[in-house]
């Protein structure tokens, strides 16, 4: 009996794509939608040590949607397939849940850096890559056909992973790390 998660078919450096087609690995289109799954990853990481219930709804819900941009970024326009996409609606949600976050952090008033507390970093980490993830996409887009909600939508996601990583600081009670601009060089001796 054969496995069900190693096919040998990627071995020579191609994948498929919805549609059947080969491409090679290091391809546009698979390089966003591994970006994606990169940043789900990550997400996944935070949800798995979180206790918070609002924090891990959004996150679980932000997690099946990046499965649906990753089906679509997986699927060339003209192959026949309908992927399951993501919808304004969805958009909208992340909307509102950021502007649940800042009920309890606030207003942004300040540049931060990543950290804080340890989730929190590890939300920064999800955010980066994330907006890695959306900056491929649009090139792609530039290139081929993609659907519009699934830029929005990623690009929605890495502002509520932000404002989530603020919320874990706000849950652990720790401040923000604030940007100063004038930080004077420490004494290390």
């Amino acid at each position: 009996m054969g496995s069900s998660i190693y096919t040998r078919g990627g071995d020579k450096g191609n994948t498929s794509l919805v549609n059947g087609q080969r491409i090679p690995k290091y391809a546009l289109r698979v390089e966003a939608y591994g970006q994606v799954d990169e940043a789900n990853s990550w997400i996944g990481l935070v949800a798995s040590k979180s206790d918070d219930p609002f924090l891990c709804k959004v996150l679980t819900f932000m997690q099946n949607k990046f499965f649906n941009c990753s089906s679509t970024l997986a699927t060339p326009e003209d192959s026949g397939f309908e992927p399951p996409l993501v919808k304004t609606e969805d958009v909208e949600f992340l909307e509102n849940a950021i502007d649940q976050f800042e009920s309890h952090t606030g207003a942004l008033k300040n540049f931060i850096i990543p950290g804080g507390s340890e989730m929190s970093a590890k939300l920064h980490i999800a955010r980066t890559v994330c907006r890695r993830a959306e900056r491929n996409i649009v090139r792609l887009a530039s290139e081929e056909p993609i659907d519009e909600t699934t830029i929005k939508f990623v690009n929605r996601s890495s502002d509520c992973l932000f404002a989530a990583a603020r919320y874990a600081n706000y849950l652990a009670k720790v401040d923000d790390v604030k940007w100063d601009k004038e930080f004077p060089v420490p004494d290390i001796d």
